[in-house]
């Protein structure tokens, strides 16, 4: 982990093509089954008494989320598909000459993953780079199966690290190319979106303290997916889980729902964002002060929202170490959090503009 600029390596990135799962420690194995098999409707792939492999409906590789037992509830790994066999050679090649730390296995971490490469990434997080994976039947045509609420695809992670701009400098060399950001009239950036496949992100830095994991995201194809979920979470009395939302972003435009899972996990249930894939596609930047940037419309974001995050775990399966952000944050200078409003700072800001250069 640093705090000092990343050197950009000689060495050729990785193609990434998208996130493709994520490694989750749990610490009650069952209470997590019960919520995002039996509440959520996430397709279990196979499972043992330590671990649960589980996908979305529309999945054709092994699993998007790996739960795994253990003593300490933190990510082991956010893990990204490659283009080609080749490009696992690629990564674990840059990531030395970045001088972090990595490890290779010819059989995978985890069970329908093979030859990968697991990284300490220069801001801390462990990062996994694999190309070869056990298909499985894509469950898009069994309506049969699926609910009401079906989670359809992972759509992105999102990561919390004290210096988001030097982040964001790392992932643009690594391949990734920014979408939208929120910055401050002292150019401070407070968050950015960060994309390999043609929407808005795979990843995204929330500006905090870190590293630790913000959320992970699943689709769905419409909004009344998610607001069946949430009458789901009421019949239940479980409607305590929901932690924000629904609602709708500014940023990315889409329809959201903030749950968290019974570890405080927090997870994204997302629909309906847009196309980025032009290579001239335009980075649209928000004003930290716009409180539209993060509700369109609603309910003002919760201060967890802002504070709250999982810790990520070392090759060694160690929590890192959470360095305080030192730059202001983003929670310090939210007027929504004290009851939503269209306060902006300035008179010449228009009302509807969805975000601009500053």
């Amino acid at each position: 982990m640093t705090t000092t600029p990343i050197p950009t390596p000689a060495a050729t990135p990785p193609d990434i093509l998208r996130c493709a799962y994520m490694d989750l420690v749990v610490t009650d194995l069952a209470a997590s089954r019960e919520f995002y098999v039996d509440i959520l409707g996430l397709v279990v792939t196979e499972e043992s008494d330590t671990e649960i492999y589980l996908r979305s409906f529309e999945e054709f590789i092994h699993h998007n989320l790996v739960l795994r037992q253990g003593p300490v509830a933190a990510v082991s790994a956010f893990a990204f598909r490659v283009r080609a066999p080749l490009d696992v050679d690629l990564a674990e090649a840059y990531y030395r000459e970045l001088g972090c730390r990595t490890e290779r296995r010819a059989n995978g971490f985890v069970k329908g993953i093979g030859d990968s490469v697991r990284v300490e990434d220069p801001l801390g997080f462990p990062y996994e780079f694999f190309y070869d994976t056990r298909h499985v039947e894509r469950l898009a045509w069994r309506y049969d199966l699926q609910g009401p609420g079906a989670l359809v695809r992972l759509d992105h992670f999102n990561q919390v690290t004290p210096d988001v701009g030097l982040g964001r400098g790392y992932l643009e060399d690594l391949g990734f190319r920014v979408t939208e950001d929120i910055q401050d009239e002292d150019g401070v950036t407070y968050a950015a979106w960060l994309r390999r496949k043609d929407t808005v992100h795979d990843t995204a830095l929330t500006g905090g303290n870190g590293p630790r994991m913000h959320h992970i995201a699943f689709s769905t194809h419409e909004k009344h997916n998610i607001i069946y979920i949430c009458d789901k979470l009421g019949a239940l009395r479980k409607s305590d889980l929901i932690e924000r939302g629904p609602g709708r972003h500014g940023v990315s435009n889409a329809f959201y729902l903030y749950l968290r899972d019974p570890d405080g996990h927090r997870v994204e249930i997302y629909t309906q964002d847009y196309y980025t894939g032009d290579p001239d596609n335009p980075v649209v930047t928000w004003d930290v002060h716009d409180n539209q940037r993060r509700d369109w419309w609603g309910n003002p974001v919760v201060p967890s929202w802002y504070t709250d995050a999982s810790l990520v775990l070392d090759l060694d399966g160690n929590p890192q170490p959470v360095i305080e952000r030192t730059q202001s944050s983003e929670l310090a200078v939210t007027v929504g959090a004290d009851g939503f409003s269209y306060t902006r700072k300035g008179e010449d800001m228009p009302e509807y503009k969805l975000g601009h250069q500053l």
